[in-house]
């Protein structure tokens, strides 16, 4: 009697954890319907392309060039050639009838100069609920955006308002705009080419690859209209007039 009591406990758990899906659902999309209606790969677009207009850093990876594109003065340690390394980076979403992320490169800054020398250059972000609630980051939506980086040319940033549209995002950033006397610096952007995104657990999340044209041809209006997990109105209205008057009390100064 004594160890069918204490077997009860363990009897219980199993018995629970077969009420749930299987725990593959957890790194794929399950093969038949769930309690949870699963978003489609176009509203999987929406979700990501509102994440890139809320959101503002994330990170840049590339790869270590060879030896040959070695700069003296960084004293790099050997035998990194090939090795990726990712790092924050600021960006802005400054082209929304595209969904190409806008960034302030600085030539000094590793992953500029390993693009310079031939890297490949990927995007990552994710989304960072506004609220005190706890929310797993698992179970938050987070996404890889793979293309290249295009220069943009002075003209063009004065007809798109880009300084004024990252500076929007990034108040600091005045002090390393096109110009300053600190760092060489310009703007490009990241030409979205491939999309791979990951919405949150399996079971209630679409995980995969978003086809570039449903990325691009994400409206606006579509953006504007969904909320991501831990988001009200009243919290984004708070985030948008927070990075508006830090940019005019900046440029007031």
């Amino acid at each position: 009697m004594f160890h069918l009591r204490a077997l009860l406990p363990f009897v219980i758990a199993t018995a629970a954890i077969r009420q749930y899906s299987s725990p593959s659902h957890i790194l794929s999309n399950p093969a038949t319907p769930s309690d949870f209606d699963i978003p489609t790969v176009h509203e999987s677009a929406v979700q990501a392309r509102r994440v890139l207009h809320l959101e503002s850093i994330g990170t840049l990876s590339t790869v270590f060039p060879n030896a040959g594109g070695v700069y003296p003065q960084e004293n790099r340690p050997s035998g990194l050639a090939g090795v990726p390394i990712g790092l924050m980076d600021y960006y802005a979403d400054c082209e929304p009838e595209s969904g190409n992320p806008t960034i302030l490169a600085i030539s000094i800054a590793t992953s500029f100069k390993n693009v310079a020398a031939g890297s490949n250059i990927t995007l990552s972000l994710r989304w960072h609920p506004p609220s005190d609630r706890y929310y797993s980051a698992a179970n938050l939506p987070r996404f890889s955006l793979i293309g290249y980086l295009e220069a943009i040319q002075q003209d063009e940033v004065e007809i798109r308002g880009l300084a004024s549209c990252f500076t929007r995002y990034h108040h600091d950033a005045h002090a390393w705009l096109p110009g300053n006397p600190i760092h060489e610096s310009y703007f490009v952007r990241l030409v979205v080419q491939e999309v791979y995104w990951i919405g949150g657990f399996g079971d209630r999340a679409y995980i995969g690859w978003i086809p570039v044209e449903d990325w691009r041809n994400v409206t606006r209006d579509e953006v504007n209209s969904i909320r991501l997990p831990g988001e009200n109105k009243q919290m984004t209205e708070y985030i948008k007039a927070w990075r508006s008057w830090f940019a005019n009390e900046y440029e007031l100064r």
